[in-house]
């Protein structure tokens, strides 16, 4: 029995298809907006690790089970409200790649900014 070793394609793929969603410019500045709140959130964790939980108005245990959710919500809204602009560096770059595998996507500045 022989198996044969998968061969690498050479042309570009559709990148948000290949998790099942759509190439549309809105997914795509999803896609970008999430990337970027991740990025953000990295960014912030360090700021929150120093912060001690004792005392009168420390939370404790809690709050240090809860406190990846505070920086994933803080994250999330700073990249909705424009970040650092990375999602939009991601958005150009995926709607580059989209519109190499099919030249029906829309260019970027066809579409609305995030």
């Amino acid at each position: 029995m022989s198996i044969a070793a998968p061969q690498a394609s050479t042309a570009p793929r559709p990148i948000a298809s290949q998790r099942g969603t759509p190439n549309t410019p809105e997914a795509m500045r999803r896609v970008a907006r999430d990337f970027e709140a991740q990025a953000l959130g990295a960014l912030l964790q360090p700021m929150f690790q120093g912060l001690d939980s004792k005392g009168p108005f420390g939370g404790g245990a809690a709050e240090g089970q809860w406190r990846p959710m505070l920086v994933d919500a803080i994250a999330k809204d700073l990249a909705k409200a424009g970040g650092l602009g990375i999602a939009d560096s991601v958005f150009r770059e995926l709607t580059r790649l989209a519109a190499a595998a099919d030249p029906s996507t829309p260019h970027p500045t066809e579409t609305s900014a995030p």
